[in-house]
């Protein structure tokens, strides 16, 4: 295995800050033909040149520039730990990694992840969405702090982690003002035969509302099936058909798409889950979510 010497990384860095290898020796309390050596020594193991001469003057060469980015970095994270060990503030964001669901409604992570930028404490939030089998996967191996999803993580799954549930909330279809005056009477009966649309048959969403449907003696007509939830409210912004959405983001959805409510189902209850590898939350920023989301979103 290869390993980097940090000392001579240490050296190199500190010529490239002094810009001489003289001001760097003086900097260094070492003599200019030691700082000298062990940049040529860090050279041979990288098998690259990090300096070239402009002049009087050292210049990093485009290898030089990439090493020194990375020694920059290095060596801010090695201050930052002696001043974390020491209970010293350290002025770097706390760094949260969220894995959404793509069947999380947009407005809905946005309403859940808020409370993490109301921290006393800087963060930096770190957001990717996808299934949530790769998103568990990248949990698994602690590339993610959280994930956020419609479903419980189940028996079939080898992730070990913990389902916190966030909360649950009813069902609220929207539709454009003229689908609105001409359904709303008569809900839910009126959706019998009327335009409606639709998450795609993979979601938990989808097969709740086929089962109200089939319950109802419901027989919409689907004019279309979106697995991106933004798309599907786009369409119905634009009079397509009626959509449902969790009634949690009754308000949001009615001014950011223009649309109105035209009914609400009691019956069927959509519900929102962080999955954490961790069963006690300790992240400040996780702990956030769920006691905001329990208590204010979905109280």
């Amino acid at each position: 295995m290869e390993w980097l010497n940090y000392h001579h990384l240490l050296y190199f860095w500190t010529v490239a800050r002094e810009g001489s290898v003289t001001r760097a020796a003086g900097e260094l309390r070492l003599g200019q033909p030691t700082v000298s050596t062990q940049i040529r020594t860090l050279e041979e193991a990288l098998g690259e040149k990090l300096f070239t001469r402009v002049g009087r003057n050292l210049a990093l060469t485009e290898v030089g520039r990439v090493v020194f980015r990375y020694a920059d970095d290095i060596f801010s994270l090695g201050r930052e730990l002696l001043d974390a060990v020491k209970d010293r503030p350290t002025g770097r964001p706390i760094l949260f990694q969220v894995g959404i669901a793509d069947v999380i409604p947009k407005l809905i992570a946005y309403r859940l992840l808020r409370p993490a930028f109301e921290l006393s404490a800087p963060v930096r939030l770190v957001c990717r969405e996808g299934k949530p089998d790769r998103l568990l996967a990248e949990l698994a191996v602690h590339d993610l702090d959280l994930v956020l999803t419609d479903a419980p993580l189940g028996p079939t799954h080898k992730v070990k982690a913990f389902n916190h549930l966030l909360g649950e909330c009813e069902l609220t279809f929207f539709g454009s003002a003229p689908l609105a005056r001409a359904h709303r009477r008569g809900f839910p009966r009126s959706l019998h035969g009327a335009p409606v649309l639709l998450p795609t048959d993979n979601t938990t969403l989808r097969r709740a509302l086929d089962q109200w449907f089939d319950t109802e003696g419901i027989r919409p007509v689907v004019m279309s099936e979106c697995e991106d939830n933004a798309l599907l409210d786009v369409f119905g912004a634009a009079g397509v058909g009626m959509f449902a959405a969790p009634a949690a983001i009754e308000k949001e959805i009615r001014r950011e798409y223009g649309v109105e409510v035209i009914g609400r189902v009691g019956s069927v209850r959509e519900r929102f889950y962080a999955i954490s590898i961790e069963r006690k939350l300790k992240h400040p920023a996780v702990v956030a979510i769920v006691e905001a989301a329990r208590e204010k979103m979905f109280g």
